[in-house]
């Protein structure tokens, strides 16, 4: 049995995780998937407050209250830089990371400065228009290519995002360079505008395991059972079990 830590990315909440959860439990892992501060059923603490280190804090918390270790962390899109710097400050609890179609932030940066411009200034617009100047309202599921039967619950689930968030550069350590095991996941049905592919060829070229799968952007929708068999793929490579597996890398 191994514990499993997934991070959900902007707009979404812990709802977006249920069936690969469910998979994964059903193989008799632990699976956590909190909702970050400010969104989703956590929607009513939704502050000008809330920033990349409010939800870093709240995997870290969750981590030590669970007193978990040797913990598979994924982060979907934003939830990429909330599990670095969760990562960062936990590495000894940490078995294996990935990164779902996600942002990968140096330390200093943040999740603005790799956005296209014309898109981030979208955000800014939507923030401005609907959200009194600091929430961001959902991009609708059809730009991110959700699949046709959720698209409608995923819009009517996706809730206003605060843009802090995306502002605030991300500290790190160096604690998050004794992860050894790290992949990287790109979803080639959301490529228009996406700006995860150049944060794949980087991992690439770091030697990170990588993947891609042909789905939209909310992967652990489109496409459950293969993200499952790479979350547990990702376990057995940590444990350096010398096994080949099925799944078929890059």
């Amino acid at each position: 049995m191994a514990s499993f830590v997934l991070v959900h990315g902007a707009w979404h909440g812990s709802w977006c995780w249920k069936r690969v959860r469910r998979a994964l439990q059903e193989q008799g892992h632990d699976v956590f998937t909190p909702t970050l501060t400010g969104v989703g059923e956590r929607s009513h603490l939704l502050s000008r407050d809330v920033i990349l280190e409010t939800h870093i804090l709240d995997v870290v918390n969750l981590m030590r209250w669970e007193e978990l270790s040797e913990v598979v962390l994924c982060g979907h899109s934003y939830g990429g830089c909330v599990i670095s710097g969760v990562a960062d400050r936990m590495p000894d609890r940490i078995r294996s990371l990935v990164y779902l179609d996600a942002f990968v932030l140096e330390d200093g940066e943040n999740l603005a400065q790799h956005v296209p411009e014309i898109q981030y200034q979208r955000l800014g617009e939507g923030a401005k228009n609907v959200g009194e100047g600091w929430m961001v309202p959902p991009i609708p599921g059809e730009v991110f290519k959700v699949n046709t039967e959720d698209l409608e619950w995923v819009n009517r689930q996706c809730t206003m995002h605060p843009k802090a968030c995306f502002q605030q550069r991300i500290k790190l350590q160096g604690g998050i360079d004794k992860i050894n095991n790290v992949s990287f996941i790109l979803a080639t049905g959301f490529v228009d505008g996406s700006p995860f592919p150049p944060l794949y060829q980087k991992a690439k070229a770091k030697g990170w395991k990588t993947f891609t799968i042909p789905c939209g952007h909310d992967v652990m929708l489109d496409r459950p059972e293969e993200l499952t068999r790479i979350l547990l793929s990702a376990l057995e490579a940590s444990r350096g079990a010398g096994k080949e597996h099925s799944l078929q890398r890059d």
